[in-house]
């Protein structure tokens, strides 16, 4: 990552134009093949939308955790408060900042955020099976595969196109503390 100075804040909806940017950017579409965590292979059409954001960003239990760089978003997170342990999804990170330890540096504020304001004694998430290469980085970060999946929601395009018909979901978690 370059030498501007990371920040965290939670989202409101004033940020909500450029955040539905930073994750089609990061998940679908050429953009996204700029970085490591591209959907493009699996998934068309969009990964998000404005409602949905705003959904997080209004959700009493969680937020929309902002990672910026000189005033910028560079990335994004979903965190929920489930009681006794935190939900982490619609990770985003820029493409072209892929790769430098921002995506370490949020999920690193977010495990923190969850276990010393929520008092969440584990992180959950689920991430798609075939996405080999990001689960292990994950698992690299202490999670864990659970052995529970879950099915994607092929019949929701608000979750994209599938360009395959063996997507389904795999539970990770972390112990926090």
């Amino acid at each position: 990552m370059d030498s501007a100075k990371l920040t965290f804040r939670a989202a409101t909806d004033a940020d909500i134009p450029a955040l539905v940017a930073l994750i089609e950017k990061a998940y679908r579409g050429d953009a996204s093949r700029a970085g490591w965590t591209t959907e493009a292979d699996l998934l068309d059409g969009r990964r998000t939308d404005p409602e949905m954001v705003a959904e997080i960003i209004g959700a009493e239990n969680g937020l929309m955790l902002v990672a910026e760089a000189d005033g910028e978003p560079v990335a994004c997170c979903q965190l929920e408060n489930q009681g006794g342990h935190a939900y982490f999804g619609t990770f985003a990170v820029d493409p072209g900042r892929q790769g430098g330890g921002l995506g370490k540096q949020v999920l690193a504020e977010a495990e923190r955020l969850a276990q010393e304001e929520w008092g969440a004694g584990e992180m959950r998430m689920t991430v798609i099976s075939l996405r080999e290469e990001l689960i292990a980085w994950y698992e690299r970060r202490g999670y864990v595969r659970t052995g529970e999946r879950s099915p994607f929601p092929y019949d929701n395009e608000r979750f994209g196109r599938p360009k395959r018909d063996d997507l389904e979901f795999e539970h990770l978690v972390k112990k926090l503390g």
